[in-house]
């Protein structure tokens, strides 16, 4: 679905950078809206309560909401949609489950209206799983505290996302991997993924990463960013060890950050977030919060 999603948007620059010097008269497909439907998701417990669900989310454009309290179930909530093809699919094999919107039959290039509804309200439990997301151009409002994530990893597009572990996460996580595009990302109490290796790539735009929250053993952390305004924020007491790679960009401190060539710390007691930060230019401002 992203593949396709992808290639029209590539296709649709190559047009528009040709238009100038070629008259192309092409078709255009108008997605056409009809009644909202509300479809309501449940995907019951594994039967083996001790095994792993491996969970994957794919979302095209549109409003994801994410949050703990589905009540019996590994996933509930529901999923309102006006387009006829954005109809769900959920697949149960085993233990994986996937949750994918439904791709548009284009027969042309297509056109959007702002009426235009495609929400998910999705609900997870507190048994163990694997969550991987993969969307477009959206808006994410994501809140996972308390769940039993032994991984996440989430790829999008340009997309605005707001991701907060506001409670500690129940299991040791492996890894957290958030790959974006030009977006707008804030993502709070990264200390509570109880994560030991936690990856951050983006492309242009401006990102805020939290680390509140309980951190119970040490964390390793890569940020990877294009041209773009990073913050990083780290708790008052937390002890904390960032290594810039710099190309152009500028790092500015406010609280208890300590500069030594390239490195800042700041120091505390208990685990430790090391961090390296690899940026080609823009701004790295580093923060210490109360918490």
């Amino acid at each position: 679905m992203n593949r396709k999603m992808i290639f029209i948007a590539i296709a649709t620059l190559a047009l528009v950078s040709l238009a100038c010097s070629v008259n192309i008269n092409l078709p255009s497909t108008q997605v056409k809206t009809g009644p909202t439907v509300t479809e309501s998701i449940k995907v019951p417990l594994l039967a083996d309560s001790q095994a792993t669900a491996d969970v994957s989310l794919e979302f095209g454009a549109g409003k994801l909401t994410l949050q703990p309290g589905a009540k019996d179930a590994l996933i509930d909530g529901t999923i309102i949609y006006n387009v006829v093809d954005f109809k769900p699919d959920v697949t149960i094999d085993n233990e994986t489950i996937s949750i994918e919107q439904g791709n548009l039959d284009f027969k042309g290039l297509p056109s959007f209206t702002s009426d235009i509804v495609n929400d998910w309200i999705l609900n997870l439990g507190d048994s163990p799983m694997s969550l991987s997301i993969k969307a477009g151009a959206y808006t994410g409002n994501y809140e996972l505290g308390g769940l039993s994530l032994e991984s996440l990893e989430i790829g999008d597009g340009a997309a605005k996302v707001n991701l907060s572990f506001s409670q500690p996460n129940q299991i040791a996580m492996s890894s957290m991997i958030y790959t974006t595009g030009a977006s707008e990302v804030t993502l709070k109490g990264l200390a509570n993924t109880n994560a030991s290796d936690f990856t951050f790539r983006s492309g242009a735009g401006s990102y805020t990463l939290d680390f509140s929250g309980e951190l119970r053993s040490d964390m390793n952390v890569n940020i990877e960013s294009g041209i773009s305004t990073v913050k990083v924020i780290v708790p008052k007491g937390v002890a904390a060890k960032i290594i810039s790679q710099t190309g152009l960009m500028t790092v500015s401190t406010s609280g208890d950050w300590h500069q030594s060539g390239n490195t800042y710390q700041q120091t505390g007691s208990g685990n430790t977030i090391n961090i390296q930060v690899k940026m080609g230019a823009g701004n790295l401002k580093l923060e210490t919060a109360n918490q």
